[in-house]
């Protein structure tokens, strides 16, 4: 049987993308999960993913590599710039949260809207963002908002209050091409945003998923 292990910062993705995974993957697969909420509260803190938290990730992933899963995935966005960096290091596939969202988001247009809890995944969802659209060989604008209070109530579990937040917000977008939610922890809303603005919204959980499965298809 596969095996896949898979990378968590927040409660409410590693409670629940395990099991999504396994209904989604049409195998029957092992999965270990590890959550390490460290890696997104602390940047979120201190305004920058520091040395200390590559280090820390790092170690995460070959941990999660001594398990000997076939595959890894990383669940949270913030981390992908470091995933890119550590993927070399690394001898079985190494998936990013994000890596699907990015490829299809830049397909759309010009003009993308970032919504996020998180600040910290701002440089990470640009980066992504931008190297996607390089690739080929345009470029894109891109607006950032990301929202503390929601940010809090996720933390919380307190997903009604965090999830009105969006909803409000989102009466008053307009004028943009796509918008992105930046974390798994959002997913949930991309259709509920999605007809408040007629905008084309994505999340990453099932682009990500999608790949996962096509991965294992290689394994």
């Amino acid at each position: 049987m596969k095996s896949i292990a898979l990378i968590h910062t927040v409660k409410t993705v590693a409670t629940s993308f395990d099991q999504t995974l396994k209904d989604y993957v049409g195998e029957e697969v092992k999965v270990h999960n590890m959550w390490d909420d460290f890696l997104a509260n602390n940047p979120n803190e201190v305004g920058e993913f520091t040395i200390e938290n590559r280090n820390r990730l790092f170690n995460d992933i070959k941990a999660a590599e001594l398990t000997g899963a076939d595959m890894i995935v990383v669940t949270c966005s913030t981390l992908t710039p470091t995933v890119n960096l550590i993927r070399p290091f690394i001898k079985v596939p190494l998936i990013a949260i994000d890596d699907a969202m990015g490829r299809k988001a830049v397909t759309y247009g010009d003009k993308i809207l970032v919504l996020a809890s998180a600040g910290s995944t701002e440089i990470p969802m640009r980066d992504k963002l931008n190297a996607e659209a390089a690739k080929l060989g345009k470029t894109v604008e891109i607006d950032f908002v990301a929202n503390a209070e929601a940010f809090k109530a996720m933390k919380a579990v307190q997903m009604d209050v965090h999830d009105a937040i969006f909803l409000k917000m989102a009466e008053e977008i307009s004028g943009y091409d796509c918008i992105v939610l930046a974390q798994a922890s959002m997913a949930h809303l991309d259709k509920k945003i999605e007809e408040i603005c007629k905008i084309p919204v994505l999340s990453s959980p099932t682009l990500c998923l999608e790949q996962v499965k096509e991965t294992l298809k290689s394994i």
